[in-house]
C-alpha cells in the first residue's frame, strides 16, 4: 500500500482557494507598507496570485497531491510564474495562524450563506401559515390527539426553531470575526508586521489575543457544526411529521410527486423519501459535530495535524445543511393540504376534553376535581360507545348538576378561539404572531446586509 498521500489533504482543502488567496494577498500588502518587501515584489506577488485564481475558476489549475494542500500548490505555482520572488509571500507567517485565518473567512462567508436559505424557508412557512391561517388541526402530546389547534400555530412553531437558529448562525460568524493572521507558528513573529491593517483588510472587526490560542482554536468550527446539527434536528422534527401527515393513517396532506418514489415491488407506493432523507441526513451532522468534539478533546497546545481534519467534518455539514434546507423549502411549496381528513380529524370530540374540564373550572369546581369528573364523562363514553358530540345536557348532569345548555357549544372552533393570549392558537393571536414574524425575519434579513 502506498502511503505518500496519506498526509494530503488538496482533495478537500482546495475549497479554501479565494480565502487562502485573499488572505495572501492582504499579508502582502501588509509586508510592502511595512517596507520588509518592496512595493515591486509586493505587485509581482499580487499579480501573480490573481492569476493562480483565474486558473482555478477556469478550471486550468494543476493540482498535485504530493504538495499536500491548498498553501503549498498555491505557492508551488506562484514559483512557476513570478520566480523565486514568490519565497517572500510567506515571510512572517506559518500555516498554522495560515489556514486558522483561511477557515474564519470561510465560515464568515458561508454563516450568512447559511442565514439567507433558512429565511427563505420561514418566508415560506409565512407564506403557508397565512394561507391556511383557519384550518383547524389536531394537536398532539405523545402522538395522541390532544386538543384542537390551528394548522398555522403549528407551523409557526418551526419559524421559532429556525429563528433561533439563525441567532446561533449570526453568534458564530461572531466568534469567528477574529483575524489570527500574524500569530505564526506558535509565538507570534519578529517581524514588525501590522496585524490591524491586515484584519481590516479582511474584513475582520478584531485580532486575536494570544497566538498559541489562535493557531489551535477550533471553537469556531464546533459552534458552526453544533448550529448545523441543531438546525437539522428542526428540520428533520418537521421532515417527521411530513411523514407521518403523508401516511393513510393520517392522510393530512399529499407531498409533491418531485418529492416521493415509488417501490420498486409495489406499485402503489409513493414513499416519502425526501422528507426521510431530510430526517436520516440529521445524523450525519450529528455525527460531525460529535468528530469535531472528539478530535479536539485530548489535543495539548499549540497547532497539530489532527486538526487538518476539521474541515472535512465543516464542509460535509455545510453541504448537508444548505441542500436540506432547499429541499425542505421546495417540499413545503409543492405540498397540498388534505382539508377533509384534517376537519374529520379535528371533529373528534374527546378533543374538548379539557374545554369540558375548563367549563366546570370557572363555575367554581377546583380543576384538579373538574379533571376527575370529566375522566369519569370520557370512560363512560367509551364504554358506551356514545361519543362526546352524542351527549345530551341531560347526560353530563349525570355527572354535575352545574353543565348548563352552553356546554353543548363547546367545539373545535371555540376551544381555538378561547386561548387567545400571547402565545395561544385563537385567530388573532396566530395572525399577531405572523406579523411579528415578518418582522423578525426584515430584522435579520437587515442583519445580513
Amino acid at each position: 500500500m502506498n502511503h505518500e498521500n496519506y498526509t494530503s489533504s488538496i482533495s478537500y482543502d482546495k475549497r479554501l482557494y479565494k480565502q487562502d488567496i485573499l488572505g495572501s494577498i492582504a499579508h502582502v500588502k501588509m509586508l510592502s507598507k511595512q517596507n520588509i518587501i518592496s512595493s515591486k515584489e509586493s505587485e509581482q506577488i499580487i499579480n501573480g496570485l490573481n492569476q493562480i485564481k483565474s486558473e482555478i475558476e477556469t478550471e486550468t489549475f494543476s493540482w498535485n497531491e504530493n504538495l499536500e494542500d491548498i498553501h503549498m500548490n498555491i505557492e508551488n505555482r506562484l514559483f512557476e510564474i513570478i520566480g523565486k520572488t514568490a519565497g517572500k509571500l510567506h515571510t512572517g507567517r506559518s500555516r498554522n495562524d495560515q489556514v486558522s485565518t483561511d477557515m474564519r473567512l470561510f465560515v464568515k462567508e458561508e454563516t450568512i450563506n447559511v442565514v439567507k436559505a433558512i429565511t427563505k424557508l420561514q418566508k415560506s412557512i409565512l407564506k403557508l401559515s397565512e394561507k391556511h391561517l383557519e384550518i383547524e388541526l389536531p394537536g398532539y402530546t405523545h402522538l395522541q390527539r390532544a386538543q384542537p389547534i390551528l394548522f398555522s400555530h403549528h407551523m409557526l412553531a418551526y419559524f421559532e426553531m429556525f429563528s433561533r437558529d439563525t441567532e446561533r448562525f449570526l453568534q458564530t460568524r461572531n466568534r469567528a470575526d477574529v483575524c489570527t493572521l500574524g500569530s505564526g507558528a506558535l509565538a507570534g513573529t519578529t517581524y514588525d508586521i501590522d496585524r490591524e491593517f491586515v484584519a481590516k483588510k479582511l474584513g475582520f472587526s478584531k485580532i486575536s489575543s494570544n497566538s498559541m490560542d489562535a493557531v489551535s482554536d477550533r471553537d469556531f468550527i464546533i459552534d458552526f457544526c453544533s448550529s448545523a446539527a441543531t438546525c437539522m434536528v428542526h428540520i428533520s422534527r418537521l421532515s417527521e411529521e411530513l411523514i407521518i401527515w403523508t401516511s393513510k393513517e393520517f392522510n393530512f396532506l399529499k407531498l409533491n410527486k418531485k418529492h416521493t418514489t415509488g417501490s420498486s415491488m409495489m406499485p402503489q407506493k409513493q414513499n416519502p423519501d425526501y422528507a426521510e432523507l431530510s430526517r436520516g441526513r440529521s445524523a450525519r451532522t450529528i455525527g460531525n459535530l460529535m468528530s469535531i468534539l472528539t478530535l479536539l478533546k485530548g489535543l495539548p497546545l499549540s497547532y497539530n495535524r489532527d486538526l487538518q481534519e476539521d474541515k472535512e467534518r465543516l464542509f460535509d455539514s455545510l453541504d448537508t445543511l444548505l441542500s436540506t434546507l432547499s429541499v425542505i423549502d421546495e417540499m413545503l411549496n409543492k405540498m397540498k393540504l388534505n382539508t377533509k381528513s384534517i376537519q374529520k380529524a379535528v371533529e373528534d370530540p374527546e378533543l374538548l376534553a379539557t374545554d369540558i374540564a375548563d367549563y366546570l373550572g370557572k363555575k367554581g369546581v377546583p380543576f384538579r376535581e373538574a379533571y376527575k369528573i370529566v375522566v369519569e364523562i370520557v370512560n363512560y363514553s367509551n364504554e358506551n360507545n356514545i361519543t362526546l358530540r352524542e351527549f345530551s345536557l341531560k347526560d353530563y348532569q349525570n355527572f354535575s348538576n352545574l353543565f348548563n345548555e352552553d356546554v353543548l357549544e363547546i367545539s373545535a372552533n371555540s376551544s381555538i378561539q378561547s386561548r387567545n393570549i400571547p402565545g395561544g392558537t385563537s385567530t388573532q393571536q396566530v395572525s399577531d404572531s405572523i406579523k411579528k414574524s415578518k418582522i423578525i425575519l426584515e430584522e435579520t434579513i437587515e442583519k445580513l446586509t
